[in-house]
């Protein structure tokens, strides 16, 4: 009887394995797939969060409470933009770790230095989560920015 038990509890450990994968990387086993494939060598965060360097940037990064100004564009896993502030002379501003922006937000740009751009890729519950953005993002929907730090206003 122990070993039927033992086999049972092995079984169920496989069946679940890719789901508690997902869940320990906070994407979905699809989106995991499209990463794997399109953004091979993405460093990853504790929290999920995986991102390319595009440009490097110098000084001190952001503070809590900092005021940064940054360029970005966002986009779904499919490519289609959703949001976008591009334009130097009127970038989008934001303070540092006040809830003003996504959790996967606070959490980047936290790690960022001025001049730097990167593209992040966050998983949707850093993000919009199962309520989504509707009708720009669809419910459960990992995004994709571009982010360039142009600046900081330092407390």
């Amino acid at each position: 009887m122990r070993f039927h038990t033992l086999v049972l509890v092995l079984g169920a450990i496989l069946l679940l394995q890719p789901s508690l994968h997902a869940q320990r990387e906070r994407f979905s086993i699809d989106d995991l797939n499209f990463l794997d494939k399109n953004y091979p060598n993405a460093q990853k965060t504790s929290t999920g969060i995986r991102y390319v360097v595009q440009k490097d940037g110098e000084g001190e990064g952001p503070n809590q409470g900092d005021t940064v100004n940054v360029l970005y564009e966002g986009r779904l896993l499919d490519g289609t933009l959703f949001d976008k502030a591009t334009d130097k002379t009127h970038p989008f501003s934001f303070r540092l770790g006040r809830k003003q922006v996504i959790a996967g937000w606070d959490q980047i740009v936290k790690l960022m230095k001025p001049g730097e751009k990167l593209l992040a890729i966050i998983p949707s519950e850093l993000a919009y989560g199962s309520r989504g953005q509707l009708p720009r993002i669809p419910r459960d929907s990992a995004l994709i920015f571009t982010i360039e730090l142009i600046s900081i206003n330092r407390l």
